[in-house]
């Protein structure tokens, strides 16, 4: 299967992305919807985080195409590419460690009211005093993934989303995901429990290519 259809949302045409003489990505084609969650499947070293930075525009193609609903943004810069609605929580550095959680939150909100992000994650009401820097990782994640409930975003890219998490807080965290009006692209070494038995489409990389690409109720293992 190539993967939903449709026009809206961002997509990945035969994707190349190399580091040096190393090229990570060897053709990649996978589409994320305008609405809904994705799974993008793959062990460390897989290639999973150079799609997003791709996506992103953080790391330049080598050839092919980043499509935004239908069009070419390859060349798009990963700043103006934000400013157009694309958040980009990578799975560590996502949080500015030396500001309190409050003015972390402030700063996502873009001058808006944060609560959004408290309503979500209550339990950093407790910790809006607290440097980031002193946050445990679970706790740090929260903070991270507030970025995308605040930002109003068209589309959401988050690599590994419950690391750190407790079981609890990690079922959380996928419902508000999946309750985002966004494309919503999760980078995962396995499908997490909550999304087994559900819609989402999954994207499998092995050595920087797509191995299956189908619902997560057709996967095996």
């Amino acid at each position: 299967m190539s993967g939903p259809a449709g026009t809206g949302g961002i997509s990945l045409r035969r994707a190349h992305v190399r580091y040096g003489p190393l090229e990570a990505l060897h053709g990649v084609t996978l589409h994320a919807p305008a609405s809904g969650v994705t799974v993008l499947l793959g062990r460390n070293g897989s290639g999973r985080t150079s799609v997003l930075r791709a996506l992103a525009g953080t790391v330049p193609l080598a050839r092919g195409a980043v499509v935004w609903d239908g069009a070419d943004v390859t060349r798009l810069p990963a700043y103006e590419r934000a400013r157009r609605g694309l958040c980009l929580v990578p799975d560590r550095g996502a949080v500015f460690g030396s500001l309190t959680v409050r003015e972390n939150l402030e700063l996502a909100a873009g001058g808006d009211r944060f609560e959004a992000a408290l309503d979500g994650y209550p339990q950093l009401a407790a910790l809006l005093p607290r440097r980031a820097g002193t946050l445990s990782g679970g706790e740090r994640r929260m903070l991270a993934l507030s970025r995308a409930l605040l930002a109003r975003a068209r589309v959401v890219l988050v690599d590994e989303p419950a690391q750190g998490m407790s079981p609890a807080v990690a079922s959380r965290t996928y419902e508000l995901l999946a309750g985002l009006d966004a494309a919503v692209l999760l980078a995962e070494q396995r499908l997490p429990p909550p999304l087994r038995t559900g819609t989402a489409f999954v994207y499998e990389l092995r050595r920087g290519a797509v191995a299956f690409s189908g619902e997560a109720t057709e996967r095996r293992g």
